[in-house]
């Protein structure tokens, strides 16, 4: 690759007399107004309208002066910063990671930065990081499954927040729905013993997702066996923990022809422990997501789930929170989202099940 010498060829040379270079400098070069150049250079979403050619002139221009956007003096002049918190479990799991790409998207797009904090599940931490962040000056507060108990003077959005808190609105998945689809789904298949895996108990989702599922099974007569039932121990985001807990259900020799897990991450693991137990899925057992990560289309066999729309959860927790910062108001509402079905290769009809076996109905 040639390293570009000089400056665009259609860019003048800007007298900055050693000063950094500024918005009008760019512009005044650019022949373009003060207001185009900032348009892009803020990623506004009237950038959209401006033409490509133009857009890349502009950030041609902009690294080669090394134009910086003077942040220090815009939240100076209007006594903002500009900047909002993130609090969540882990970086690095399917879920956190989706919610926060949401999060970033819509930040980005109104020219606010944000400082991000993984907490690990340690209890400390979940409470001294909101205090921490409201130290570094961020406007608001966005937490992804974590609870929030604090009482401090600036907006806070809860993803998969379930409590009423004052001041937090919630963004909450309809529960419910999910459940009513995942175990229509097996149920229409023919399965009427069905393995559950429940997430852990530090997980906001755990409660009211197990709550919807009993529900959602009492009314079409599937009984929830504890023996069928194992819950997800540790904070590992790895398919570790669905593995060691679907070992846990077939230690226990009791029939069943599909399993529900509590994310996509246990059900990968789940599919796992069953594949070195001797059994196939889905020709023996059914498997049932959660959330639908970027992986589990691609997993083998790929994963039928629940998608939890997890990007757009993010983004309208950042779009709800900007809302809140820029009205001042301290409210507290919940806004929901709904779930949706998708349908793979980890799902099919059962077979008949003898003596905690499954085999051909027609052996």
């Amino acid at each position: 690759m040639t390293r570009r010498k000089g400056p665009p060829k259609d860019v003048p040379v800007p007298e900055t007399r050693n000063r950094p270079i500024s918005l009008k400098d760019l512009a005044e070069h650019l022949s373009l107004s003060s207001a185009t150049v900032s348009i892009v250079i803020n990623r506004k979403p009237l950038s959209d309208m401006i033409p490509e050619y133009t857009k890349q002139r502009i950030w041609d221009a902009a690294r080669h002066f090394n134009y910086r956007p003077n942040i220090i003096a815009r939240s100076l002049r209007q006594q903002r910063t500009f900047s909002v918190g993130v609090l969540l479990p882990e970086f690095s799991d399917g879920y956190s990671a989706s919610v926060l790409s949401g999060i970033e998207d819509y930040l980005l797009q109104k020219g606010y930065a944000w400082l991000a904090a993984s907490h690990r599940h340690k209890q400390d931490l979940i409470q001294e990081y909101p205090h921490l962040l409201y130290a570094r000056a961020v406007e608001g507060l966005i937490t992804v499954d974590t609870p929030y108990q604090e009482d401090l003077p600036f907006p806070v959005v809860s993803v998969s927040g379930h409590k009423h808190v004052d001041g937090v609105t919630n963004i909450v998945l309809n529960h419910e729905r999910a459940a009513e689809l995942a175990i229509g789904h097996l149920h229409q298949l023919g399965h009427r013993k069905i393995a559950f895996l429940k997430g852990q108990p530090f997980s906001s989702d755990t409660a009211v997702r197990w709550q919807s599922i009993r529900k959602v099974c009492k009314r079409l007569a599937i009984e929830v066996d504890p023996s069928l039932t194992a819950q997800l121990e540790g904070i590992s985001p790895s398919p570790e923990l669905g593995y060691a807990a679907t070992k846990k259900i077939l230690a226990t020799g009791a029939p069943f022809t599909a399993l529900f897990a509590f994310n996509d991450i246990s059900a990968i693991g789940a599919i796992r422990a069953m594949q070195d137990s001797g059994l196939h899925v889905p020709v023996d057992v059914s498997v049932v997501g959660f959330d639908d990560i970027y992986g589990a289309a691609f997993h083998i066999p790929a994963l039928t789930t629940i998608r939890q729309p997890l990007v757009k959860m993010g983004s309208l927790a950042a779009e709800t929170l900007i809302a809140r910062i820029a009205s001042e108001e301290k409210r507290s509402d919940v806004v929901e989202v709904e779930p949706e079905l998708i349908v793979r290769e980890s799902t099919g009809v059962p077979r008949t099940v003898i003596k905690g076996r499954a085999i051909s109905a027609h052996s």
